[in-house]
């Protein structure tokens, strides 16, 4: 019998006007998310600013939920769900997930994929993402299925629905407390 391990999805909002024109469009709470093999959130990784002044510089980042853009919108909101895998499912995960880190500086953020959601077009580019298609993506290519659709398609929202889901935690981010 295989053993039964977690990982960690992040949905944040912090209310920059980025995210404010994001959400006048879904209408969802949230509209960032990030994945973690950990429930300290140590070992976070996303699609999003590569420095916290910097909006339009976005690509592959490994997130701090202390420093970092987090650190500069301390009233940001989020919502933690634990999504239980196999230790397999965990192994490619972790795989996939260093092709990233090795490649780092030649991946993009999507932007036009998160304009092709609205249009609810999937817009897919080599190396390009948007903080939900790559969640989704890394959860696909490790063989884990939750919706039926690409991963250009999701959003954070469509984490927040899924019944595969555990809420963990939902509040402001500076006050999550592991345990």
């Amino acid at each position: 019998m295989t053993a039964e391990r977690s990982v960690f999805i992040l949905l944040t909002n912090t209310g920059t006007i980025f995210t404010r024109v994001i959400q006048s469009y879904t209408k969802a709470p949230y509209n960032h998310a990030s994945i973690s093999f950990d429930r300290e959130l140590s070992e976070l990784y996303s699609f999003g600013r590569k420095h916290p002044h910097n909006p339009l510089d976005g690509g592959f980042v490994k997130e701090d939920i202390k420093l970092g853009t987090f650190s500069k919108y301390p009233n940001t909101t989020c919502v933690l769900y634990e999504l239980k895998v196999s230790e397999r499912e965990i192994e490619k995960m972790k795989r996939v997930l260093q092709v990233f880190i090795r490649s780092k500086e030649k991946f993009m953020y999507n932007l036009l994929g998160v304009i092709g959601v609205a249009l609810k077009e999937p817009v897919e580019f080599s190396n390009s993402y948007f903080c939900s298609q790559f969640v989704a993506e890394v959860l696909q290519r490790s063989g884990i299925k939750i919706w039926d659709k690409l991963p250009a398609l999701v959003t954070p929202d469509d984490f927040r629905q899924s019944e595969r889901m555990h809420l963990i935690y939902e509040g402001k981010l500076s006050e999550y407390q592991p345990y």
